[in-house]
Protein backbone atom coordinates (compact mmCIF):
# COMPACT_ATOMS: atom_id res chain seq x y z
CA UNK A 1 0.00 0.00 0.00
CA UNK A 2 2.73 2.42 1.12
CA UNK A 3 4.51 1.77 -2.32
CA UNK A 4 1.82 2.27 -4.39
CA UNK A 5 1.18 5.71 -2.47
CA UNK A 6 4.11 6.52 -3.32
CA UNK A 7 4.04 5.57 -6.65
CA UNK A 8 0.93 7.57 -6.97
CA UNK A 9 2.53 11.03 -5.35
CA UNK A 10 5.36 10.86 -8.02
CA UNK A 11 2.94 11.03 -10.97
CA UNK A 12 0.91 13.64 -8.86
CA UNK A 13 4.18 15.73 -8.28
CA UNK A 14 5.51 15.59 -11.88
CA UNK A 15 2.08 16.78 -12.74
CA UNK A 16 3.15 19.54 -10.48
CA UNK A 17 6.27 20.55 -11.76
CA UNK A 18 4.96 20.77 -15.26
CA UNK A 19 2.33 23.50 -14.18
CA UNK A 20 5.58 25.40 -12.12
CA UNK A 21 7.64 25.18 -15.22
CA UNK A 22 4.81 26.29 -17.33
CA UNK A 23 4.02 29.27 -14.72
CA UNK A 24 7.14 30.33 -13.88
CA UNK A 25 8.37 33.73 -14.51
CA UNK A 26 9.15 34.45 -10.77
CA UNK A 27 12.64 34.66 -9.23
CA UNK A 28 12.70 31.48 -7.62
CA UNK A 29 16.00 30.58 -5.32
CA UNK A 30 16.59 27.45 -7.71
CA UNK A 31 20.23 27.21 -8.75
CA UNK A 32 19.52 25.15 -11.34
CA UNK A 33 16.62 25.19 -14.36
CA UNK A 34 16.32 21.38 -14.41
CA UNK A 35 13.59 21.55 -12.83
CA UNK A 36 12.38 18.00 -13.77
CA UNK A 37 14.90 16.40 -11.68
CA UNK A 38 14.12 18.16 -8.60
CA UNK A 39 9.80 18.59 -8.68
CA UNK A 40 9.98 14.84 -8.80
CA UNK A 41 11.96 14.07 -6.02
CA UNK A 42 12.12 14.57 -2.78
CA UNK A 43 15.54 15.64 -1.58
CA UNK A 44 16.28 12.06 -0.48
CA UNK A 45 14.99 10.01 -2.81
CA UNK A 46 18.15 10.34 -5.11
CA UNK A 47 18.08 13.42 -6.29
CA UNK A 48 21.68 15.29 -5.83
CA UNK A 49 21.02 18.53 -6.83
CA UNK A 50 21.60 21.57 -5.25
CA UNK A 51 18.63 23.45 -5.05
CA UNK A 52 17.35 26.57 -2.80
CA UNK A 53 14.29 27.34 -1.71
CA UNK A 54 13.72 30.74 -0.37
CA UNK A 55 10.72 31.45 2.64
CA UNK A 56 9.76 34.36 4.30
CA UNK A 57 8.81 35.13 8.27
CA UNK A 58 7.61 37.20 10.37
CA UNK A 59 8.00 37.77 14.29
CA UNK A 60 10.27 38.60 16.79
CA UNK A 61 13.56 37.34 17.08
CA UNK A 62 12.10 34.43 19.34
CA UNK A 63 9.87 33.74 16.55
CA UNK A 64 11.72 33.37 14.09
CA UNK A 65 14.59 30.80 16.44
CA UNK A 66 11.98 28.25 15.90
CA UNK A 67 12.26 28.21 11.77
CA UNK A 68 15.59 28.65 12.22
CA UNK A 69 16.00 25.41 13.86
CA UNK A 70 13.68 24.25 11.71
CA UNK A 71 15.72 24.43 8.74
CA UNK A 72 18.55 23.11 10.22
CA UNK A 73 16.74 19.75 10.77
CA UNK A 74 15.48 20.27 7.35
CA UNK A 75 18.90 21.14 5.92
CA UNK A 76 20.59 17.63 7.86
CA UNK A 77 17.72 15.69 6.52
CA UNK A 78 18.03 16.76 3.09
CA UNK A 79 21.68 18.14 2.29
CA UNK A 80 20.84 19.00 -1.82
CA UNK A 81 18.35 21.62 -0.46
CA UNK A 82 19.51 24.99 1.07
CA UNK A 83 17.15 27.21 2.67
CA UNK A 84 16.91 30.92 2.60
CA UNK A 85 15.05 32.48 5.93
CA UNK A 86 13.71 36.03 4.65
CA UNK A 87 13.04 37.73 7.88
CA UNK A 88 10.41 40.47 7.41
CA UNK A 89 10.18 42.05 10.73
CA UNK A 90 7.46 45.28 9.52
CA UNK A 91 4.83 45.58 7.11
CA UNK A 92 4.78 41.79 6.21
CA UNK A 93 1.58 41.78 3.78
CA UNK A 94 2.87 45.28 2.17
CA UNK A 95 6.91 43.72 1.34
CA UNK A 96 5.19 40.79 0.31
CA UNK A 97 2.84 41.83 -1.60
CA UNK A 98 5.02 44.19 -3.52
CA UNK A 99 7.50 41.14 -4.11
CA UNK A 100 4.41 39.31 -5.33
CA UNK A 101 3.92 41.73 -7.95
CA UNK A 102 7.41 42.10 -8.60
CA UNK A 103 7.96 38.17 -9.69
CA UNK A 104 9.94 38.09 -6.39
CA UNK A 105 8.25 35.20 -5.19
CA UNK A 106 9.13 33.06 -2.28
CA UNK A 107 8.61 29.02 -2.64
CA UNK A 108 7.24 29.11 0.90
CA UNK A 109 5.62 31.96 3.15
CA UNK A 110 3.75 32.50 6.43
CA UNK A 111 1.14 34.26 6.13
CA UNK A 112 -2.21 35.41 8.03
CA UNK A 113 -5.37 34.37 6.63
CA UNK A 114 -7.87 37.69 6.75
CA UNK A 115 -5.16 39.88 5.54
CA UNK A 116 -2.66 38.52 2.36
CA UNK A 117 -3.61 34.50 1.90
CA UNK A 118 -6.71 34.99 0.78
CA UNK A 119 -6.43 37.59 -1.45
CA UNK A 120 -3.49 36.32 -2.88
CA UNK A 121 -5.16 32.36 -2.88
CA UNK A 122 -8.17 34.34 -4.74
CA UNK A 123 -5.47 34.89 -7.56
CA UNK A 124 -4.02 31.96 -7.83
CA UNK A 125 -0.81 32.19 -6.16
CA UNK A 126 -0.98 29.05 -4.36
CA UNK A 127 -0.77 25.46 -4.80
CA UNK A 128 -3.27 23.13 -3.77
CA UNK A 129 -2.00 21.69 -0.74
CA UNK A 130 -5.15 18.43 -0.35
CA UNK A 131 -2.70 16.92 -3.21
CA UNK A 132 -0.27 16.87 -0.95
CA UNK A 133 -2.22 15.97 2.30
CA UNK A 134 -4.18 13.29 -0.28
CA UNK A 135 -0.95 11.21 -0.90
CA UNK A 136 1.90 11.76 2.07
CA UNK A 137 2.33 8.81 4.14
CA UNK A 138 3.43 11.09 7.46
CA UNK A 139 0.38 13.69 7.68
CA UNK A 140 -3.02 13.96 6.54
CA UNK A 141 -5.79 16.38 7.88
CA UNK A 142 -6.09 13.59 10.53
CA UNK A 143 -2.88 13.82 11.97
CA UNK A 144 -3.21 17.42 12.65
CA UNK A 145 -5.20 19.12 15.42
CA UNK A 146 -8.87 20.26 13.54
CA UNK A 147 -9.01 23.94 12.60
CA UNK A 148 -5.44 24.88 11.30
CA UNK A 149 -6.23 24.00 7.91
CA UNK A 150 -7.43 26.84 5.36
CA UNK A 151 -8.94 26.13 2.40
CA UNK A 152 -9.87 28.49 -0.59
CA UNK A 153 -13.05 26.67 -0.99
CA UNK A 154 -13.65 22.95 -0.10
CA UNK A 155 -11.00 20.48 -1.31
CA UNK A 156 -8.48 23.50 -1.80
CA UNK A 157 -6.13 24.09 0.59
CA UNK A 158 -3.94 26.59 0.73
CA UNK A 159 -2.13 26.61 3.83
CA UNK A 160 -1.48 24.82 7.35
CA UNK A 161 -0.85 26.51 10.57
CA UNK A 162 2.31 25.77 12.76
CA UNK A 163 1.44 26.76 15.79
CA UNK A 164 -2.61 27.11 16.92
CA UNK A 165 -3.91 28.96 19.69
CA UNK A 166 -6.82 28.67 21.97
CA UNK A 167 -8.39 31.05 24.66
CA UNK A 168 -8.55 30.14 28.10
CA UNK A 169 -10.01 32.37 31.60
CA UNK A 170 -6.57 33.39 33.35
CA UNK A 171 -6.74 34.03 37.11
CA UNK A 172 -4.30 35.01 40.05
CA UNK A 173 -4.85 32.10 42.23
CA UNK A 174 -3.77 34.25 45.46
CA UNK A 175 -6.75 37.18 44.79
CA UNK A 176 -9.02 33.98 44.57
CA UNK A 177 -7.47 32.68 47.83
CA UNK A 178 -7.99 36.03 49.90
CA UNK A 179 -11.57 36.70 48.93
CA UNK A 180 -12.15 33.23 49.99
CA UNK A 181 -13.48 32.41 46.65
CA UNK A 182 -13.12 29.03 44.47
CA UNK A 183 -10.98 29.80 41.56
CA UNK A 184 -12.43 28.58 37.74
CA UNK A 185 -12.84 25.30 37.06
CA UNK A 186 -10.97 23.89 34.38
CA UNK A 187 -12.78 20.77 33.45
CA UNK A 188 -15.40 22.14 30.39
CA UNK A 189 -17.97 19.79 32.10
CA UNK A 190 -17.75 21.95 35.33
CA UNK A 191 -17.77 25.09 33.63
CA UNK A 192 -19.41 28.14 35.13
CA UNK A 193 -22.41 29.44 33.36
CA UNK A 194 -22.11 32.73 32.53
CA UNK A 195 -23.92 34.22 35.52
CA UNK A 196 -21.84 32.22 38.01
CA UNK A 197 -19.50 34.51 35.99
CA UNK A 198 -20.33 37.31 36.35
CA UNK A 199 -21.38 37.06 40.02
CA UNK A 200 -17.83 36.08 40.92
CA UNK A 201 -16.41 38.92 38.75
CA UNK A 202 -18.62 41.34 40.81
CA UNK A 203 -16.71 39.80 43.86
CA UNK A 204 -13.45 39.96 42.83
CA UNK A 205 -13.80 43.98 41.25
CA UNK A 206 -13.25 46.21 44.24
CA UNK A 207 -13.24 50.00 44.80
CA UNK A 208 -10.95 51.87 46.35
CA UNK A 209 -12.81 52.02 49.45
CA UNK A 210 -12.85 48.41 49.52
CA UNK A 211 -16.58 47.55 48.26
CA UNK A 212 -17.20 45.26 45.79
CA UNK A 213 -19.41 45.42 42.37
CA UNK A 214 -21.68 43.26 44.78
CA UNK A 215 -22.11 45.55 47.55
CA UNK A 216 -24.90 48.17 47.16
CA UNK A 217 -22.80 51.16 47.91
CA UNK A 218 -19.76 50.62 45.55
CA UNK A 219 -18.23 53.38 43.30
CA UNK A 220 -18.14 51.96 39.52
CA UNK A 221 -15.95 55.67 39.17
CA UNK A 222 -13.06 54.44 41.72
CA UNK A 223 -12.20 50.88 40.82
CA UNK A 224 -8.84 49.80 42.31
CA UNK A 225 -9.19 45.73 40.82
CA UNK A 226 -11.48 44.66 38.18
CA UNK A 227 -13.10 40.93 38.49
CA UNK A 228 -12.38 40.64 34.93
CA UNK A 229 -10.22 41.87 31.40
CA UNK A 230 -12.72 41.11 28.49
CA UNK A 231 -10.89 42.44 25.29
CA UNK A 232 -13.23 43.91 23.07
CA UNK A 233 -11.15 42.17 20.01
CA UNK A 234 -13.23 39.59 17.69
CA UNK A 235 -10.76 36.97 18.54
CA UNK A 236 -12.00 36.95 21.92
CA UNK A 237 -15.60 37.77 21.67
CA UNK A 238 -16.26 35.16 19.06
CA UNK A 239 -15.68 32.70 21.50
CA UNK A 240 -18.72 33.37 23.45
CA UNK A 241 -20.88 34.31 19.90
CA UNK A 242 -19.80 30.42 19.12
CA UNK A 243 -21.07 29.36 22.50
CA UNK A 244 -23.96 31.01 22.29
CA UNK A 245 -25.43 29.16 18.64
CA UNK A 246 -24.41 32.14 16.77
CA UNK A 247 -21.41 33.21 14.05
CA UNK A 248 -20.27 36.07 11.83
CA UNK A 249 -22.16 34.97 8.67
CA UNK A 250 -25.31 32.41 8.06
CA UNK A 251 -24.49 28.67 7.47
CA UNK A 252 -25.68 29.23 3.50
CA UNK A 253 -22.73 31.92 3.74
CA UNK A 254 -25.54 34.35 2.32
CA UNK A 255 -26.28 37.02 4.98
CA UNK A 256 -24.97 38.80 8.05
CA UNK A 257 -24.79 37.18 11.17
CA UNK A 258 -23.95 39.32 13.86
CA UNK A 259 -27.58 41.21 14.25
CA UNK A 260 -28.92 37.43 14.90
CA UNK A 261 -29.93 36.75 18.56
CA UNK A 262 -27.79 34.67 18.91
CA UNK A 263 -24.60 36.82 18.65
CA UNK A 264 -26.45 39.73 19.72
CA UNK A 265 -26.99 38.48 22.99
CA UNK A 266 -23.95 37.24 23.47
CA UNK A 267 -21.85 40.49 22.10
CA UNK A 268 -24.76 42.23 24.90
CA UNK A 269 -23.10 40.43 27.55
CA UNK A 270 -19.84 41.38 26.96
CA UNK A 271 -20.72 44.57 26.85
CA UNK A 272 -22.36 44.30 29.92
CA UNK A 273 -19.50 43.28 31.96
CA UNK A 274 -18.27 46.40 30.81
CA UNK A 275 -21.10 48.80 31.31
CA UNK A 276 -23.72 47.30 34.09
CA UNK A 277 -21.87 45.14 36.25
CA UNK A 278 -18.56 47.03 35.60
CA UNK A 279 -16.96 44.23 36.55
CA UNK A 280 -14.54 44.43 33.14
CA UNK A 281 -12.79 47.55 31.85
CA UNK A 282 -14.33 49.45 29.09
CA UNK A 283 -12.11 50.64 26.00
CA UNK A 284 -11.29 53.52 27.24
CA UNK A 285 -10.53 51.80 30.74
CA UNK A 286 -8.58 49.59 29.15
CA UNK A 287 -6.11 52.03 28.19
CA UNK A 288 -4.57 51.93 32.22
CA UNK A 289 -4.72 48.28 32.19
CA UNK A 290 -1.24 46.38 31.26
CA UNK A 291 -0.57 43.60 29.75
CA UNK A 292 -2.42 40.35 30.89
CA UNK A 293 0.86 39.04 32.84
CA UNK A 294 1.30 42.61 34.08
CA UNK A 295 -2.06 43.19 34.99
CA UNK A 296 -2.99 39.88 37.01
CA UNK A 297 0.48 39.98 38.98
CA UNK A 298 0.07 43.80 40.09
CA UNK A 299 -3.92 42.82 41.02
CA UNK A 300 -5.02 45.29 38.75
CA UNK A 301 -7.37 42.88 37.45
CA UNK A 302 -8.41 39.43 39.11
CA UNK A 303 -9.12 36.61 35.76
CA UNK A 304 -8.39 37.48 32.18
CA UNK A 305 -9.84 35.99 28.90
CA UNK A 306 -7.00 35.47 26.71
CA UNK A 307 -5.53 33.39 24.16
CA UNK A 308 -2.77 29.97 25.80
CA UNK A 309 0.22 32.33 24.30
CA UNK A 310 -0.51 34.52 27.37
CA UNK A 311 0.93 32.21 29.46
CA UNK A 312 4.76 32.53 28.36
CA UNK A 313 4.84 35.82 29.67
CA UNK A 314 2.95 34.49 32.71
CA UNK A 315 5.38 32.18 33.67
CA UNK A 316 8.03 35.12 33.08
CA UNK A 317 6.59 36.80 35.97
CA UNK A 318 6.63 34.80 38.56
CA UNK A 319 3.63 34.79 40.41
CA UNK A 320 0.88 32.19 41.35
CA UNK A 321 -1.15 32.34 37.73
CA UNK A 322 -3.47 29.56 36.73
CA UNK A 323 -6.15 28.97 33.80
CA UNK A 324 -9.32 27.92 33.96
CA UNK A 325 -11.96 27.03 30.85
CA UNK A 326 -13.83 29.79 29.81
CA UNK A 327 -17.83 30.45 31.24
CA UNK A 328 -20.31 28.58 29.05
CA UNK A 329 -23.36 30.22 27.16
CA UNK A 330 -25.10 27.33 25.63
CA UNK A 331 -21.89 25.01 24.42
CA UNK A 332 -18.45 25.45 25.39
CA UNK A 333 -16.43 26.55 22.37
CA UNK A 334 -13.05 27.67 22.12
CA UNK A 335 -11.69 29.91 18.76
CA UNK A 336 -8.72 28.69 17.63
CA UNK A 337 -6.38 30.80 15.32
CA UNK A 338 -3.15 30.94 14.16
CA UNK A 339 -1.09 31.57 11.12
CA UNK A 340 -0.56 29.07 8.20
CA UNK A 341 2.52 28.22 6.36
CA UNK A 342 1.45 28.24 1.87
CA UNK A 343 3.84 27.46 -1.12
CA UNK A 344 3.87 29.62 -3.75
CA UNK A 345 2.41 27.96 -7.72
CA UNK A 346 5.63 29.70 -8.62
CA UNK A 347 7.78 28.05 -6.90
CA UNK A 348 10.44 25.56 -9.17
CA UNK A 349 10.37 22.84 -6.46
CA UNK A 350 7.19 22.14 -5.36
CA UNK A 351 7.98 18.27 -3.67
CA UNK A 352 10.49 20.24 -1.78
CA UNK A 353 8.61 23.46 -0.44
CA UNK A 354 6.07 20.73 0.67
CA UNK A 355 8.66 18.48 2.68
CA UNK A 356 10.38 22.12 3.77
CA UNK A 357 6.54 22.70 5.74
CA UNK A 358 5.99 19.39 7.23
CA UNK A 359 9.70 20.44 8.63
CA UNK A 360 7.92 23.55 10.14
CA UNK A 361 4.86 22.37 11.50
CA UNK A 362 6.83 19.02 13.30
CA UNK A 363 6.25 20.12 17.40
CA UNK A 364 10.27 18.83 17.68
CA UNK A 365 11.17 22.06 15.44
CA UNK A 366 9.09 24.33 17.85
CA UNK A 367 9.20 22.94 20.76
CA UNK A 368 11.17 25.90 22.34
CA UNK A 369 8.46 27.89 21.52
CA UNK A 370 5.88 25.35 22.96
CA UNK A 371 7.51 24.79 25.90
CA UNK A 372 7.57 28.28 26.65
CA UNK A 373 4.02 29.09 26.26
CA UNK A 374 3.78 30.46 23.15
CA UNK A 375 2.79 27.96 20.46
CA UNK A 376 0.93 24.56 20.85
CA UNK A 377 1.81 21.65 18.87
CA UNK A 378 0.16 21.18 14.69
CA UNK A 379 -0.22 17.54 14.93
CA UNK A 380 -2.53 15.42 17.44
CA UNK A 381 -0.44 12.78 18.58
CA UNK A 382 1.26 15.67 20.66
CA UNK A 383 -1.97 15.60 22.78
CA UNK A 384 -2.86 11.91 22.57
CA UNK A 385 0.58 10.42 23.05
CA UNK A 386 1.35 10.44 27.09
CA UNK A 387 5.06 10.86 26.30
CA UNK A 388 4.40 13.51 23.60
CA UNK A 389 1.95 15.07 25.88
CA UNK A 390 4.18 15.68 29.12
CA UNK A 391 6.73 16.86 26.95
CA UNK A 392 5.20 20.22 26.43
CA UNK A 393 2.77 20.10 29.42
CA UNK A 394 4.66 18.55 32.52
CA UNK A 395 7.00 20.36 34.94
CA UNK A 396 7.24 23.64 32.77
CA UNK A 397 6.42 27.38 34.05
CA UNK A 398 4.08 28.08 31.44
CA UNK A 399 1.68 25.18 32.30
CA UNK A 400 -0.01 25.83 35.36
CA UNK A 401 -2.08 22.51 36.94
CA UNK A 402 -5.40 23.47 34.81
CA UNK A 403 -3.81 23.87 31.62
CA UNK A 404 -4.36 20.39 30.41
CA UNK A 405 -8.04 20.10 31.70
CA UNK A 406 -8.42 23.98 30.48
CA UNK A 407 -6.59 24.64 26.98
CA UNK A 408 -5.39 21.17 26.06
CA UNK A 409 -8.41 18.76 26.07
CA UNK A 410 -10.57 21.62 25.39
CA UNK A 411 -8.92 22.86 21.87
CA UNK A 412 -9.04 19.49 20.51
CA UNK A 413 -12.44 18.66 21.22
CA UNK A 414 -14.26 22.29 21.51
CA UNK A 415 -12.52 23.93 18.96
CA UNK A 416 -13.91 26.41 15.86
CA UNK A 417 -12.12 27.60 13.06
CA UNK A 418 -11.52 31.68 12.91
CA UNK A 419 -14.11 33.31 11.49
CA UNK A 420 -10.82 34.77 9.07
CA UNK A 421 -10.73 31.17 8.01
CA UNK A 422 -14.18 30.66 6.29
CA UNK A 423 -16.09 33.89 6.35
CA UNK A 424 -15.12 35.40 2.67
CA UNK A 425 -14.56 39.54 2.73
CA UNK A 426 -13.54 39.31 6.59
CA UNK A 427 -11.74 42.09 6.75
CA UNK A 428 -14.03 44.97 4.64
CA UNK A 429 -16.76 43.27 6.95
CA UNK A 430 -15.51 43.91 9.88
CA UNK A 431 -14.12 47.15 8.92
CA UNK A 432 -17.78 48.44 9.14
CA UNK A 433 -18.52 45.91 12.06
CA UNK A 434 -15.68 47.52 14.43
CA UNK A 435 -16.98 50.94 14.43
CA UNK A 436 -20.08 50.44 15.34
CA UNK A 437 -19.24 47.55 18.18
CA UNK A 438 -17.01 50.84 19.49
CA UNK A 439 -20.38 52.14 20.70
CA UNK A 440 -21.63 48.73 21.82
CA UNK A 441 -18.54 48.79 24.04
CA UNK A 442 -18.63 52.17 25.45
CA UNK A 443 -22.57 52.10 25.91
CA UNK A 444 -24.09 54.08 23.93
CA UNK A 445 -25.99 51.86 22.09
CA UNK A 446 -26.96 48.31 22.41
CA UNK A 447 -25.85 45.31 20.53
CA UNK A 448 -29.46 44.75 18.67
CA UNK A 449 -29.45 48.34 17.47
CA UNK A 450 -25.34 49.11 16.64
CA UNK A 451 -25.61 45.65 14.21
CA UNK A 452 -29.11 46.34 13.15
CA UNK A 453 -27.91 50.31 11.85
CA UNK A 454 -24.83 48.98 9.64
CA UNK A 455 -26.78 45.26 8.42
CA UNK A 456 -27.48 46.82 4.79
CA UNK A 457 -24.02 48.03 4.70
CA UNK A 458 -22.23 44.87 5.79
CA UNK A 459 -25.10 42.71 3.75
CA UNK A 460 -23.19 44.33 0.43
CA UNK A 461 -19.94 42.90 1.71
CA UNK A 462 -21.48 39.17 1.94
CA UNK A 463 -19.51 37.31 -0.30
CA UNK A 464 -20.61 33.97 1.19
CA UNK A 465 -18.58 30.82 2.77
CA UNK A 466 -15.42 29.30 2.13
CA UNK A 467 -16.52 25.87 3.76
CA UNK A 468 -19.59 25.02 1.72
CA UNK A 469 -19.30 24.72 -1.65
CA UNK A 470 -22.12 27.12 -3.73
Amino acid sequence: MLRQRKSLFTVMALVLMLAAVLSACSKSGSESSNTSASSGSSGNSGSKEKITLRMTVWGSPEEVAPYKKAIQRFEDKFPNIKVELQHIAADYDTKLTTMVAGNDVPDVAMMESGTIAFPLAEQGKFYNLQEFLDHDADISPGTLVPNIIYSLEPGNVIGIGPGPESFGLFYNEDIFKEAGIAPPPSNVADAWTWDEFVETAKKLTVDTNGKTAADPDFDPRKIKQYGVNASTWWGVYSNFIYSNGGDFISADGKSFGLNQPEAVEAIQKISDLMNVYHVSPSPVQSKNIPATNVALQTKKVAMTIDGQWASAGLAQSKFNFNVGVMPVLKEPVTTVVCAMFSIFKSTKHPQEAWELMKALVDPEASIDMITAGTWMPSLKDWYTDPALLAKWTENLEARPSGYKEAIVDVILTKGHQTPTGYVKNFNNIMDIVNPALDKVWLGQQSAQEAMDSIAAKVQAQIKGRRDIKE
